[in-house]
């Protein structure tokens, strides 16, 4: 996937989850930030940022942001709406006969439901920007619908279904994600009981620059 109305500022502050300070051309903007997460390690003082500039006239805010260098790391995406999208590319490329987004399941709304001739699939995608010493965590806040989901998927499995949790690593030289326990021990208890029920796990690896969101590796967990 790839941006439009790219730009690069400067973070100064975040004032709540929803909005930041940035520098921009020597100006301080309010600008939305697409993730409602702690992103405590990225969201520095003075961190290089990428934005969008919206080409609503009505939004309060001009930009989103979308993505934070980090030293050592390069270009992390924090757009909580990207790793949807990306999965969304990738599986066109996979062999899968349909595919719809959105699927309703119990009382929750998985990510995708796919058909491979009899077989029927359910996949949830979760979005993984913590890294902490080359390996990627999730979540970095507390998550009782990811919990919910996981519990789902594990119906599912019973029930027949092939069920998938896919962790997007939206930055690179990242190759394996780990429940953060401590964050979230509730979630991390979920996704092995989801293990051990037969749903699989995957990271899915992404080349991330300034602008785009691909991704180039898949590996089981």
């Amino acid at each position: 996937m790839q941006y439009q109305n790219i730009v690069g500022g400067t973070f100064i502050s975040r004032p709540n989850r929803f909005l930041a300070k940035v520098r921009i051309d020597g100006e301080i903007e309010t600008v939305h930030v697409k993730n409602t997460g702690r992103c405590t390690e990225l969201l520095l003082p003075e961190a290089n940022v990428m934005l969008q500039r919206s080409d609503n006239p009505e939004r309060k805010t001009k930009y989103d942001l979308i993505g934070v260098y980090k030293e050592a790391l390069g270009w992390v995406n924090i757009d909580s709406q990207a790793p949807n999208k990306v999965v969304a590319e990738w599986l066109k490329k996979q062999d899968y006969t349909f595919v719809k987004p959105e699927y309703v399941y119990g009382d929750s709304r998985i990510d995708f439901y796919m058909e491979k001739g009899e077989e029927k699939y359910l996949m949830e995608i979760k979005g993984c920007t913590l890294e902490i010493d080359g390996i990627g965590y999730f979540p970095d806040a507390p998550t009782e619908r990811g919990v919910k989901h996981l519990h789902e998927l594990i119906r599912a499995k019973k029930e027949g279904y092939q069920c998938i949790v896919a962790f997007v690593i939206q930055m690179e030289g990242v190759a394996e994600v780990r429940p953060n326990a401590t964050m979230h021990p509730e979630f991390a208890e979920a996704l092995h009981k989801a293990g051990q029920a037969g749903v699989k796990v995957l990271a899915l690896g992404c080349r991330v620059t300034e602008d785009t969101l691909e991704i180039d590796q898949e590996r089981e967990l």
